[in-house]
């Protein structure tokens, strides 16, 4: 799971939350992480459905757009 391209002009982001721990089911399309960036929250969606197994960031850290969030091992 990458930090999708947000805006023109949003390079960095940072890990305001984890909505999901590692070992969580989530489902395609459910809130995984919320981001910061311009002064705005954007949800990080998982794409696939399955078990979060890695959290490749922490919060309060900052990513780059295209960078990798964590890892979702599907169904």
């Amino acid at each position: 799971m990458k930090v999708p391209k947000l805006g023109l002009t949003i390079e960095d982001v940072t890990l305001a939350t984890w909505e999901k721990s590692v070992g969580d089911k989530v489902a395609a399309n459910e809130i995984i992480a919320t981001v910061e960036a311009d002064k705005a929250n954007y949800e990080i969606i998982s794409p696939v459905s399955g078990v979060l197994v890695e959290q490749s960031a922490e919060e309060d850290t900052t990513i780059t757009v295209g960078g990798l969030v964590g890892i979702i091992e599907s169904d």
